[in-house]
C-alpha cells in the first residue's frame, strides 16, 4: 500500500466518540498498556517511541487482533523516534540561545532597560506561537512513524505538512479539548489519570488512524476506478 500526502478531512467528533469506544472495549488492558508507556518513559529517548507504541496497540485491538499491553516494549521504530527526538532538541536550544545574550544585561542588581523588557516579552510570545505552530504542523509525524512505517523524518516532517495544511486550527482546538479532558484526571486524587490519559491517546489514535486511511494509495483499486471509465 503506497501513500499519498493530502489535506486531511479532519473528524473531531467522531475521534472524541471511537476514542471512548475503543476505551471501553478493553478497559484494563489499555490502562496496563499506559502503565507499560510511562514506564518506558522513564528510559532516556523513549517516551516518543513508547507513545508510538501505544498507537499500534490502539490499532491491532481496534481491528481484533491479538493485542499484549506488553508491546509497548517494542523497539523497531526506535532509531527513527530517537533522530525525532534530538531534532526536537536541537530546535528547542536554537529558540532559546538568543536569551543567554539578554540575560546578563537584565541582572547585576540594575533596572533593566524597558526596550530590553519588552524585547524579552516580545521574544518569549514568538517563541509560544512558533512551539505551537511547528507542533500542529509535526501533528501526523508520530502517526507516520508508527501506522504508516515511514522512518525518514524528513519525508515524515514534508508529509505531516501537507495533511496538516488548512486543518490547523481544528487539530489546535483538538488538542485544547483532549489535553483538557486528560488534565482532569490529575485532579481526581491523580488516580483519575489512569483513566484520562488513556482516553487522550485513544482518542489520538483514531486521528491518526483516519489520516492514514486518507492518504492510503490502493493501485489495484485505482485501476479500477480507470477501467470503469
Amino acid at each position: 500500500m503506497k501513500m499519498t500526502a493530502r489535506p486531511i478531512n479532519f473528524k473531531f467528533n467522531e475521534y472524541l466518540n471511537k476514542g471512548y469506544e475503543l476505551l471501553k472495549k478493553d478497559f484494563g488492558n489499555f490502562v496496563l498498556a499506559f502503565i507499560f508507556c510511562m514506564v518506558l518513559s522513564i528510559i532516556p529517548f523513549c517516551g516518543i517511541m513508547a507513545v508510538g507504541n501505544f498507537y499500534k496497540y490502539c490499532r491491532k485491538v481496534n481491528k481484533g487482533e491479538q493485542a499484549n499491553p506488553s508491546d509497548i516494549f517494542n523497539f523497531d521504530d526506535f532509531a527513527a523516534y530517537i533522530i525525532f527526538q534530538l531534532i526536537i532538541i536541537g530546535i528547542v536550544f536554537s529558540i532559546y540561545i538568543p536569551m543567554f545574550f539578554v540575560f546578563p544585561f537584565m541582572g547585576h542588581g540594575e533596572e533593566p532597560s524597558p526596550v530590553l523588557g519588552v524585547f524579552f516579552i516580545f521574544y518569549i510570545f514568538l517563541i509560544i506561537i512558533v512551539i505551537i505552530f511547528l507542533s500542529l504542523k509535526a501533528f501526523y509525524i508520530p502517526a507516520l512513524i508508527s501506522l504508516g512505517g515511514v522512518k525518514d523524518i524528513k519525508t515524515a516532517w514534508n508529509m505531516s505538512k501537507i495533511m496538516t495544511k488548512d486543518n490547523l486550527l481544528s487539530i489546535l482546538l483538538f488538542s485544547i479539548v483532549i489535553s483538557f479532558l486528560s488534565q482532569i484526571g490529575i485532579l481526581l486524587c491523580g488516580i483519575g489519570i489512569l483513566i484520562t490519559m488513556p482516553y487522550f491517546y485513544t482518542t489520538h489514535y483514531f486521528a491518526f488512524e483516519d489520516a492514514m486511511q486518507q492518504i492510503e494509495y490502493d493501485e489495484i483499486k485505482e485501476i479500477g476506478q480507470k477501467n470503469e471509465y
